[in-house]
């Protein structure tokens, strides 16, 4: 007999439809057995009530008189006579016979039972299966019965019913019961291996995904069964764990395309620097021009880093958050004086409007960071004798607490908005042409953000300005906001 291949015996499938037919067929073996058994209850009970309904009735059929049996011989009563003396004895206290079934001798009492039984109180005994001599099983209900002359003498009878042909039902039930089990089985195998490999169906998706993922088709997906199981359960955590690994590697792209692009202009300028030194310089003012410009192109360069670095940091979940109860009020507050000199040496009106009490649940540091970021940006682009505000209060929503920084510089077009929060992305126009910046700063706004469950509304207006809502939960409160970033409107409204 060949055997079968080890790997397909360790199969999960192989090895779900083995354990459902063992279960399978030890179940029908137990059903069988506790239906046989059943079944032969009911019909001895039958017989045993059939029986018993005999022996009340076989008192009203004969009479002892003179120690001989005499049974009546009513035509109409016939057939039931008949019935009762088919299996019956009746014998004197001595074990003698008086009468009894002359067929076949089915009922087999000693005398010391005969005795036993005259001596017992109770008229009749339980009914009892006894065998006779060619195994035939009888139904058995014995006891006494009183003389008809002086009724204080005592005989013992006996009525039995065959249970040979309840056995026969029941033997044969059970063997084609039996015989049938064998095909119940073969169906169960069939059944079990067509259901293992529906159940196993996702796993083997899940693992024909998981061969075929590779660093440029992380975007996966397998379909949801839609059953709400373990399986769907399964399948939506490999979706979810596909969608992180391409948002990781996403990130890794995106920071190497970003560090190529944006390294590339200052590692430029200090190589045109260093060359000028070497081949065109002549006096030690030359050299030393060409080291200082050089050198600022290298803290620069190193700005560029170190931003990079803390942003990929932030977005990749290594830069573990404090989170602390804040009062947002007075963090806006401190920061807004730190800002004061300069704004007053840009001779912009730099303000504050505080509500307190809009306390939440955040890291003060990365708080910090992101009002330094907005206010940064509004002094860039807002030109002299122009305003900053800052307002922190209750928004509309009784769980939210609202930040605005509103500027009256020069505005952002309704074409740039959606890329602002983008990495180095940066407004090109004649009036920011000459205003420095890496294009970072609001890209770490967004993350700091999102990682409170907030969301950013930003209005601007082209030569009016630009304004900045953020809304946080409050401390104790969960988030009820959709999306980390929105904009709201491309027109800013300057109405009272």
């Amino acid at each position: 007999m060949p055997k079968l291949p080890v790997r397909f015996v360790r199969g999960l499938r192989f090895r779900l439809t083995l354990s459902y037919v063992i279960f399978f067929t030890l179940l029908l073996g137990v059903i069988g057995f506790l239906y046989r058994q059943i079944l032969q209850t009911q019909l001895q009970g039958r017989e045993q009530a059939t029986l018993e309904e005999q022996w009340d009735a076989a008192k009203g059929y004969f009479k002892i008189d003179n120690e001989e049996p005499v049974w009546n011989t009513d035509p109409e009563d016939a057939d039931v006579v008949a019935q009762l003396k088919s299996v019956y004895l009746i014998a004197d206290a001595q074990g003698n016979a008086l009468g009894y079934n002359e067929d076949n001798d089915s009922i087999s009492f000693n005398a010391a039972e005969i005795g036993r039984i005259l001596t017992d109180p109770k008229p009749h005994q339980v009914p009892s299966v006894r065998w006779n001599k060619e195994g035939e099983p009888f139904l058995v209900e014995a006891g006494w019965v009183l003389d008809n002359d002086t009724h204080k003498r005592r005989y013992f009878l006996a009525i039995g019913r065959s249970l040979a042909e309840s056995r026969r039902t029941v033997a044969s039930l059970t063997r084609t019961y039996f015989f049938l089990l064998p095909v119940f089985i073969t169906l169960s195998i069939f059944f079990g291996w067509v259901v293992a490999g529906r159940a196993i169906r996702p796993l083997n998706l899940v693992a024909h995904a998981a061969q075929n993922i590779t660093g440029s088709n992380l975007s996966l997906q397998i379909p949801q069964r839609g059953a709400g199981d373990e399986l769907d359960h399964l399948i939506e955590s490999f979706n979810l764990m596909t969608a992180r690994l391409n948002q990781s590697f996403e990130q890794i792209r995106r920071f190497s395309t970003d560090v190529s692009h944006e390294l590339r202009t200052p590692l430029t300028a200090i190589r045109g620097q260093l060359e000028v030194a070497l081949f065109t310089a002549d006096t030690p003012e030359q050299y030393r021009d060409a080291m200082v410009n050089a050198l600022e192109d290298v803290e620069q360069l190193s700005s560029i880093v170190r931003a990079l670095l803390l942003l990929s940091q932030s977005e990749s979940g290594q830069l573990a958050l404090q989170k602390t109860s804040l009062d947002l009020s007075k963090v806006a507050a401190e920061v807004v004086d730190q800002f004061q000199i300069p704004a007053q040496e840009k001779r912009i009106a730099l303000t504050a409007q505080t509500v307190p009490g809009s306390t939440i649940y955040a890291d003060r540091t990365q708080i910090e960071r992101l009002l330094a970021n907005l206010l940064s940006n509004a002094m860039k682009y807002t030109p002299a004798g122009g305003s900053v505000e800052v307002r922190v209060g209750p928004s509309d929503s009784p769980v939210l607490v609202s930040l605005e920084v509103e500027d009256t510089g020069v505005g952002i077009p309704a074409a740039s908005l959606p890329h602002i929060f983008d990495r180095f992305y940066r407004v090109r126009s004649p009036q920011t042409s000459e205003i420095l910046g890496l294009g970072l700063g609001l890209s770490f706004v967004s993350w700091i953000v999102q990682v409170h469950e907030g969301r950013i509304e930003v209005a601007s207006t082209v030569g009016e300005g630009t304004r900045f809502r953020i809304l946080l939960p409050r401390e104790g409160e969960a988030s009820p906001l959709g999306p980390a970033v929105t904009l709201a409107s491309a027109t800013l409204d300057t109405s009272p």
